[in-house]
């Protein structure tokens, strides 16, 4: 189906684009290292060697088609105060699911420290209530220009944005490397997303900002159009009470808040 909001003469010529760059592109823009150096020998020749052989004889097509580079921000649902960089390398399955391993960086020695499904508010609706409360809302992440596409085009990046908008995201991290962890340790995390602005530690954009040239601002003023299009998400308030004094922004309401009755006057 046509979105209603771009011409038909546009969206003839986008997709078709959108789609070349998408199959193109994927640890684009500025380099990012990892956050820290795994525990560990240096890899001995025969392991270099053997490692090459493998990668000349063996199938790697589990591998193909992660090729949608995403950088977001993530707070630890039961801890929202751990909060972590990440780079997303995605495979879109079909219309309704994404699936994507997460870094720590987008250089060769980037981390796997995590894993993200993604989903449209259509799969979304078909869960169960006590299986709702691992799916964290994505408007937010997208209207405040927190979550990014480096390397795309503006315009094909936002036309991307606009494909996840009212999208939910299930995200175990399990390898603190932010906070220097040498190896994956404990228990996986359940990541979520932030809601408000004030909630995600200034440093850590400022950080991304420096290292990567993103301009989240800029990004937030260009996509303020998509925000029609923002309806109510479960799980906007789970951080609310754990992230005191944030601010929300328009677009982004609790599903439940939504639905609950107006006060009575006086």
């Amino acid at each position: 189906m046509r979105s209603p909001s771009i011409p038909p003469t546009l969206e003839a010529l986008l997709f078709p684009v959108l789609a070349l760059v998408l199959a193109l592109t994927t640890a684009c823009g500025a380099d990012k290292g990892p956050e820290t150096e795994p525990a560990g020998r240096e890899s001995s020749a025969k392991t270099d060697v053997l490692e090459a052989g493998a990668a000349a004889l063996q199938s790697q097509a589990a591998f193909r088609g992660f090729d949608v580079y995403l950088v977001g921000f993530h707070p630890m649902k039961d801890d929202p105060t751990h909060q972590m960089e990440a780079h997303h390398l995605c495979r879109q399955v079909n219309e309704d699911l994404a699936q994507c391993a997460l870094f720590d960086g987008n250089t060769a020695e980037a981390n796997l420290n995590g894993l993200e499904y993604i989903i449209s508010e259509k799969l979304f609706q078909t869960l169960p209530a006590a299986e709702r409360g691992f799916w964290h809302p994505h408007n937010y992440e997208i209207l405040s220009g927190q979550l990014v596409a480096p390397g795309l085009p503006d315009v094909a990046e936002k036309e991307l944005m606009r494909t996840k908008m009212n999208s939910y995201g299930k995200t175990w991290h399990v390898w603190s490397t932010s906070q220097g962890d040498k190896l994956p340790l404990g228990e996986p995390m359940l990541a979520w997303s932030f809601n408000r602005d004030g909630e995600a530690r200034p440093e850590l954009i400022e950080k991304r900002r420096q290292q990567m040239g993103i301009d989240d601002q800029a990004k937030r003023r260009d996509r303020q159009d998509l925000t029609p299009l923002a309806k109510p998400q479960s799980g906007v308030d789970a951080l609310r009470s754990r992230l005191p004094g944030a601010t929300p922004i328009p677009g982004v309401v609790d599903a439940g808040a939504a639905a609950a009755p107006a006060a009575p006057p006086g």
